[in-house]
This record gives structure tokens, sequence and C-alpha cells, in this order.
């Protein structure tokens, strides 16, 4: 009973206290003046914050459910200022509630409601608020007579616009929700929060190790994290702005896909295919101009490379560096050329586009053991990219490729409402098997020699490209053979035969001892201006053209059997006509009646005008049946 008794008596005792304070603060809410409450909560944010809010609003004062007061319409810088950097539709600062008993205004918390933060950059790295931040530190250094209660600033529906005419900088991050805090028993400030940017929720949060020593531009500690659906970013190390802005430290960044992290920021697009998933860690050396890696590990559409990167932030944006990898596979960045039309066998006509190469410079320098390009695997490759204008140039400067070497260079830019683009490559006694059939896809030629192509051409698509290519092409071919074709049989045949049709030659090979090509591209229009094969048993030497946008061949040449008898040698004019695809190879009909002792009577009676009985005689050779084979030794 006693101790029930006891309990009783607490419970009365604190209902009796909390009574006590609802009564006192609805006392104070008619004793404390509303101009006295704003005064005292204004002279409290300026001792807190060393600056000076302009109240341009009406103040209402709540004690109910906590007490607070509310300023409408509050700004922040000179008045005379058009975009001021701060104006909040209200500033409500949370009242500490037992200093209030006491008669003492002291603030627990500011919150700004749907604030409006503008910040302007100039041109000599200052902003419009870098006097507020300098009175900022002033009012945060220690010190024995500092006043002030609250540490703690709270953001609600704010929204930030940076602007920096010179950079072309016109920023806005809406939907503002973030808390600053910098406790006072510590020299630490944390903010943490999300905005909406491009349409895109981020996730954001700082913590500096020294508040008082980054407000003044001294060395502190940095953590900093931003997350988005399009791109993480980490920084973990230390900045100072003495004498300019220099950030040390670790820096991760990554992405589902590049691609859509660029066209996020609104400032790139890529064009063609790849830019997906993308990782890069990293030592950072940050300053206001430019941004220095090293150790860098970067990943990018599966390929994975180290070394050191610089990227220079000083107006035009640019890339500088060097990596190097084991393999690397440029196929995805080539996928999403379209040479050739849907189904069909003609080429694209659809516009070709290279949105985003004129955004940034690049000089990159790239080392593998291994390279891939749809088809085509090179080996030991050293490459170097630079662009400049919208043009991107690739230079090899020598790849251990097919057995041999290979080097020169490619280019692709904008022009005149297309592309322009350009190859300059050789490959140095090379596998040709290997080489046209990974690179050009062409599987007719087998052997060793040295290739060379010297092209350029422009137009709004592959096909108007195709119309304006202009340069030259070789190749010198050595101990190799043609594939799909015995030629030797084909004429050993006709030799006999003549007039008996040429039958299946589309399979065998043909060797050769040398193989020589050489010719001209004059808008789109290929001329043979040598090709001669030379070979053990036959001799081939080819003249005419080939239309590049037509893809069809017009081609005259000339198949020699090899004999000791020169004077003798069988020889065979023919034509190669039609599409690349499917030529038809058509031997010289007229050589082929020449060549026929069946035809003799023909031709000799057309020499006599009388031609009706040697056309008999000639169609009963052609269609007579041949002799029985001979019985063998010893038969019956």
């Amino acid at each position: 009973m006693t101790a029930a008794k006891g309990l009783k008596r607490l419970a009365i005792a604190v209902a009796a206290l909390v009574a006590a304070a609802f009564a006192t603060l609805i006392c104070l809410s008619f004793l404390i003046p509303t101009d006295a409450v704003r005064d005292a909560v204004k002279k409290d944010i300026q001792a807190v914050t060393g600056l000076n809010p302009t109240l341009r609003g009406a103040v209402s004062v709540s004690l109910f459910p906590h007490p607070s007061v509310i300023f409408h319409n509050v700004v922040l810088g000179d008045g005379a200022d058009a975009t001021p950097p701060l104006q909040a539709a209200e500033l409500a600062a949370r009242l500490r509630y037992f200093p209030l008993l006491a008669g003492r205004i002291e603030i627990a918390d500011v919150t700004l409601l749907q604030p409006n933060v503008n910040l302007t950059l100039t041109p000599d790295g200052r902003s419009n608020w870098s006097k507020l931040v300098a009175s900022f530190a002033q009012a945060v250094q220690p010190s024995a007579n500092r006043g002030g209660s609250f540490s703690e600033i709270v953001v609600h529906d704010g929204t930030v616009t940076v602007r920096d005419a010179e950079k072309r900088i016109d920023e806005r991050l809406g939907n503002l929700e973030i808390q600053l805090a910098w406790p006072a028993i510590s020299r630490s400030f944390a903010a943490n929060g999300h905005f909406v940017w491009n349409n895109q929720p981020v996730n954001v949060s700082l913590t500096l190790s020294d508040f008082l020593a980054a407000l003044t531009g001294q060395h502190s500690g940095v953590k900093f994290r931003l997350a988005s659906a399009p791109l993480n970013v980490t920084f973990d190390g230390a900045a100072s702005d003495q004498p300019t802005l220099k950030l040390e430290g670790t820096l991760g960044i990554d992405s589902p896909s590049l691609r859509e992290a660029l066209q996020w920021t609104g400032k790139h697009k890529v064009p063609f295919g790849g830019f997906g998933r993308f990782a890069l860690r990293a030592q950072s050396d940050m300053d206001a101009n430019a941004v220095s890696l090293t150790n860098v590990n970067v990943e990018l559409d599966g390929n994975r490379a180290e070394g050191v990167l610089t990227l220079a932030t000083d107006g035009h944006q640019a890339v500088q560096g060097t990596l190097a990898s084991d393999s690397l596979d440029f196929t995805p960045y080539v996928s999403g050329v379209r040479v050739m039309a849907a189904n069909t066998r003609t080429w694209d006509r659809l516009p070709i586009a290279l949105d985003g190469l004129a955004a940034f410079d690049l000089d990159l320098r790239l080392s593998a053991n291994s390279i891939k390009v749809a088809n085509a695997q090179l080996g030991r490759t050293a490459i170097a990219l630079n662009m400049r204008g919208g043009r991107l140039n690739v230079t090899i400067g020598e790849s251990q490729s097919f057995g041999g070497l290979a080097q020169g260079s490619f280019s692709l830019g904008s022009a005149n409402g297309g592309v322009a683009v350009g190859s300059h490559v050789q490959f140095v006694d090379v596998d040709l098997a290997s080489c046209l059939g990974q690179i050009f896809g062409l599987h007719k030629l087998e052997g060793r020699g040295t290739l060379a192509l010297d092209v350029e051409g422009a137009g709004s698509s592959v096909w108007a490209l195709t119309h304006t290519l202009n340069g030259t092409a070789s190749v010198d071919a050595h101990d190799g053979a043609l594939t799909g074709i015995n030629v030797e049989q084909l004429l050993r045949r006709l030799e006999k035969r003549p007039l008996s049709g040429n039958g299946d030659f589309r399979s065998g090979r043909t060797p050769f001892d040398r193989l020589v090509l050489n010719v001209k591209i004059e808008q789109g229009m290929v001329s043979i201006v040598d090709l001669h094969i030379d070979g053990p048993s036959v001799r081939l030497k080819v003249a005419g053209q080939a239309s590049v946008p037509s893809r069809d061949l017009d081609l005259r040449g000339k198949a020699t059997l090899v004999s000791t008898d020169t004077a003798n040698a069988f020889e065979l004019p023919f034509a190669v006509e039609g599409p690349w695809d499917d030529p038809l190879v058509l031997p010289d009909a007229s050589s082929l009646i020449r060549h026929s002792d069946a035809a003799a009577p023909l031709l000799e009676a057309v020499k006599r005008h009388s031609a009706d009985d040697a056309v008999r005689s000639v169609i009963d050779q052609l269609f007579a049946a041949p002799p029985p084979a001979a019985a063998p030794a010893g038969g019956p």
C-alpha cells in the first residue's frame, strides 16, 4: 500500500508539472511580444551562421505541439540583388522547451521551406556565395564569447540553380530534401538528403572532418557519395582551397549504362553501339581545371584496362591518357554500324549520325595483347585514338596480326550533313586467308602477301558514301591458291573437247606462285590497273571494272595453260560478269569454236560459203554416242 501511494503521489506530481508547463507556455504565448521573439530568433541565427537574414514577410509564433517561430519570405544576401543567393518561402525555427520556460529564446533547429538557392560562378572561380561563406566561417570559429544554440538546418522542397556563363553551365536541382548538421561537440559537418535532377532522383551525402578548415579553404577530410539509377559516384579523400581548389583521394564511378548516364547529364551523346556497363576506380588529383587519375582500373562493356587518365574541365572538355589491357573487344562499338540494308544485298540508305563526337576532345593510347573487332582477331597491338573537332582518328602503330604486321590509320568524322571516312592501312606478310576472311569476308584467296588500302569517301548514308570513294588498293601474294575453282582442270577439259561444255568447275584450287593486283578507285568505280596470276600450270591476266555502289563486276581476262610448247599453248579468253556474291564466269565462245576439231568443217565451209553439209557433220560429231570402253585384258 505504501508503494502504491508513493507511485500515485509521483504521478500526481508529474501531471501537475506538465500542467504547469503547459500553463506557462500558454501564458508565455500572451506575454512574449512577437517582435521580441522575431529579434531573438534572428539574433540567434546570426550568432550561429554569421548571416543576417532579411525578413520580408509576416511572423507567426506557435507553442503547440512544440514551440516554434515561422518567418515568411526570408532572403539572404544583398537587398539590391535581383536574384539573391537564397530566398525561402518560410523559415521555421523550432525553440528549445526548457530555456523557453526560463524566458530565454534558444533555437533547436531551423527548417527552410521551399528555398531557392542560386549559385552563380564568375570567371575568377568565385561565386555570389563567397561573402556568405566567409561570414559563416567566422561565426563557427571556436570562441569563449560565441553565442547561438542550434547546429542543424533542414531544407524541405528546395531548388538549387547553378550558373556559369563562361562554361555554359545552367543546371537546376529540384525537390531538394536535405539535412545539414555540424555538432557543437565535434569539428565535423554532415549533409544527407536527396533531390531530382533531369527527372531522376539522386541521393547525396557529404561529410567534412574539419568543417571550419573546409570553410576557410584549409585542408579537410572529405567523403562524398552520389547515388542514382544512371550513375553512382564516391570520393574519399581531402580538399583544400589554398591557393586554388584541390581534391585528392580515391574516386569511384560506376554505371549500368554509360550511354544512358551521358545522356542523363544532357551533355554528351555517343553514336553507334556499346558504352554499356562502366566502372572506374582511381587515385584522383582534382583542381579547378583538370582531374588527374592514377592507378586507374576501368571497365567498359567487359573490357578492363589499367593506366593513367587526365580530364580537362576548363571550357571544352578533353580526355587524355594511356591504358593497357590483356584483351579488348571493340565489337560492341561497331555493332551499331549498319552497312547493308535489311533483307537485301544493297547498301544501307538510312542517314548516318555522329552525335556527340564534337562534345569533347580525346587523346588516348591503348595497348593490348589481343584485340577483337567483329570477326577480326588482332594480336599484340598499340593504338592511338585522337579526336578533334568531331573527327576521330585511329592510328595503329603496330599490330602483330594474321601472322604478320598491320599498321596504318582510320578516320571518321562529320562532313556536309553526313560522314567522311578514310582508311590508310597496310598488312605486311600476312596470312591472306585469315586477313581477307576476317576483315572483308572474302574466302577465295590463300597464301601470304602484303595488302594495302588507301581510300576516302563522304556521304549522308553508306549508299551515298559508296558513290564518292576514291583511292587505291593492292595485293602482292605468293605461294598461295585461288579457292573454289580449278582453272587447270577446266582448261585441260576444254583443250580436249572445247564444245563439250565447261561442267562444274566451282570447286577445287588453283595454286599460284605469284599474284599481283593493283586497282584505282574513282567515284566508286574500281578499275583494274594490273591483275596477273602466275602459277606452276596456269597463268591468268585480268582487266576491267567493278562498281562499288551497284556491287557488280565487268571483267575480261585470259587463262593460259603453262606448256613447254609456248607456240601452241592453250589460251582461253573469258569474262566475269554479274553481282559480287554470285558472278558468272563465261568462256569466250568464238575461241572455243576455233579450238574445236568438230567445228573445223563448219569454219571451212563458212569460208567456202556452203555450210549445209558442214553444219550437219558438226552436229553429228557433237551428239555422237561415245565409243564403247575397251574390254579388260583376259576378259571373255
